[in-house]
């Protein structure tokens, strides 16, 4: 999979809109990914697992996160690795934007179909 190169803006990155209260940016490289979501109040993104490591950085609002069997309010500031094939899941109940860190990339991020779990 090709990765992007050089200088980018985050306001310079496209847009998606992958549900009503979740839209995102996605800057890949050749062996990782990161993603910046806009969530809004009320979203949730359903138990999933996938071979990917990811790490989260929480910038503001708030994601009631669930990691295998622990459960942990999240806020600005709070920082979380996924091991790859943990069952994972949040609930944002307020507007909430993270940043999440893939390895390898997700490729099926890159495609315009929302992820099951968000649907």
């Amino acid at each position: 999979m090709p990765g992007m190169q050089g200088y980018f803006a985050l306001k310079g990155l496209p847009e998606e809109r992958v549900t009503d209260r979740i839209s995102r940016r996605v800057l890949t490289g050749a062996r990782e990914m990161i993603v910046f979501w806009s969530i809004k109040a009320g979203a949730h993104a359903a138990a999933h697992a996938h071979p990917h490591e990811q790490m989260f950085w929480v910038l503001s609002g708030r994601m009631d996160f669930r990691l295998g069997d622990e459960r942990r309010s999240c806020g600005p500031g709070d920082l979380g690795v996924i091991p790859g094939g943990v069952e994972h899941e949040a609930w944002f109940p307020e507007d909430t934007e993270v940043i999440d860190a893939f390895a390898p990339p997700r490729e099926d991020f890159l495609t315009s179909a929302p992820p099951a779990y968000m649907r």
